[in-house]
């Protein structure tokens, strides 16, 4: 990877499966890197699944060293028991890629899918499809890309999407515009009837 390249881990929490998608960005540039799914054995107790997925995280961002972590945000659904087992997924996620001193930026579905779709009531197809699109190299990949892991890609692509409005925010001295009182002002010349 270039020396200016950014790596970024996008991950798509779930208790029964969990999406991990990396990308590189260099400029305007996204690359794809790998991605997966970590299956916990959905019959063993809820501390046990929790600990199989932050240890499988784990050992992918060992692997695969990335500089910055994306997550999707948990939504409230009509089921409380389920939306906390969600929220303990999403805990174990979180803190596989901050142990390893990465940021965790957190995003709503709905962002997730206006940066990649355009559309926040976009369905998981067009997720999928858009990824490929976006990220061709992902959709050759031998493990094939499922709508877990185009989730977590997703999420990926947002936070560089985000990444780089937040950085054009903050250009370098040279390259702000002047403000009012740094503007030389115009010199007045005076016409003179001929």
């Amino acid at each position: 990877m270039e020396n200016n390249g950014i790596r970024i881990i996008g991950l798509d929490p779930g208790l029964r499966r969990l999406g991990w998608g990396i990308i590189d960005m260099h400029g305007a540039r996204l690359n794809w890197v790998a991605h997966g799914v970590i299956l916990p054995d959905d019959k063993a107790d809820l501390s046990v699944r929790l600990l199989y997925l932050f240890e499988a995280l784990e050992k992918v961002v060992a692997e695969y060293k990335p500089h910055e972590a994306a997550i999707e945000e948990t939504f409230v659904n009509m089921n409380p028991s389920s939306t906390l087992k969600l929220g303990h997924a999403r805990a174990a996620a979180m803190l596989a890629p901050a142990r390893a001193g990465l940021s965790v930026a957190e995003y709503a579905a709905l962002d997730i899918k206006k940066s990649v779709v355009g559309a926040g009531r976009a369905d998981k197809d067009q997720i999928l499809f858009m990824v490929k699109r976006l990220l061709p190299r992902a959709a050759t990949a031998e493990n094939g890309l499922t709508a877990d892991m185009a989730d977590a890609l997703a999420c990926a692509i947002t936070h560089a999407h985000k990444r780089k409005m937040r950085n054009l925010e903050r250009l370098p001295k040279s390259v702000e515009r002047f403000s009012e009182s740094e503007a030389r002002p115009l010199k007045k010349t005076k016409r003179t009837a001929a």
